[in-house]
């Protein structure tokens, strides 16, 4: 029995001892595997070699060592794209922020250009309203001189007899029309005293024979002269004319047919002031 257990113990440190050495086989070409692929880093030479296989913990240890520096490489590579990828980033907002700071600063341009052009129109309109208006001053000023002189060289003057005649022809065919029918009566008789076809007095003319009605039927000697045919006689002897030449008048419905039918039929119409129509 003794010798049957010497036996076995025998059998099993053998088998512990061929399990040991293989152990240690294969631990060594895992050293020495692991050894070669990191003396890239540090060179070729034996003396790495030996000082791998100096310094080299267990395979275990090794194994995990690899394993960090590995995941630090990686790790590494990972931080560095992303360093990229915000650095392009950064360089990608910056550049939209650049386009868009200079089209803010275009568009700015335009309104500012557009602002400056409408204000250059509107100074252009009220430039050529001013030019106009001063023209148009001009006009109606060298008009109005035009008409003062035309007015002076058709200022008249008159004896007294010719004036309390020409007061009193005018009251009694225009007493009641406005201030220019007034004148005008005082136009026509005025007109006829310039012309050398008539008398050339207002008292000539006006009692000439069949030429004013007031004359013929008397009423010239009963009227009363007011203050506004005194001050439209005043007028028209200083000048104001709206006659354009005209001898005669005429009130078609308070004169005789025989009348209306010689002024139609002999003289030239110009025109018609409330009841009277007047003829050159």
């Amino acid at each position: 029995m003794l010798r049957l257990r010497s036996i076995l113990r025998q059998i099993c440190q053998f088998f512990e001892g061929i399990y040991r050495s293989f152990a240690v086989f294969m631990a060594g070409a895992a050293v020495i595997t692991i050894a070669t692929f990191l003396s890239a880093g540090f060179g070729s030479g034996s003396r790495n070699m030996l000082t791998v296989f100096a310094e080299t913990p267990a395979l275990e240890e090794l194994t995990s060592e690899v394993a960090v520096k590995k995941e630090g490489i990686v790790t590494q590579v990972k931080v560095q794209v992303k360093i990229s990828e915000a650095r392009m980033q950064a360089q990608q907002l910056a550049g939209n922020l650049l386009e868009k700071e200079v089209i803010q600063k275009q568009e700015l341009a335009e309104e500012s250009k557009a602002h400056i052009e409408q204000i250059n129109q509107q100074i252009a309109i009220e430039e050529e309203t001013k030019r106009q208006a001063e023209e148009a001053a001009q006009i109606a000023a060298e008009e109005a001189r035009r008409a003062e002189e035309e007015r002076a060289s058709r200022a008249m003057s008159v004896s007294t007899e010719d004036y309390q005649v020409l007061l009193k022809i005018v009251q009694a065919e225009a007493g009641i029309c406005d201030d220019k029918g007034k004148i005008l009566v005082a136009n026509v008789i005025l007109n006829r005293v310039r012309n050398g076809k008539f008398p050339g007095t207002v008292k000539g003319v006006v009692y000439a024979p069949s030429q004013f009605s007031p004359v013929s039927n008397g009423s010239i000697n009963s009227v009363k002269v007011t203050s506004d045919t005194v001050a439209c006689v005043d007028r028209a002897l200083a000048g104001e004319d709206y006659s354009n030449g005209a001898l005669y008048f005429m009130y078609r419905r308070g004169s005789r047919s025989r009348a209306v039918n010689w002024f139609d039929s002999h003289l030239t119409y110009l025109f018609k002031h409330e009841n009277h129509e007047f003829f050159k």
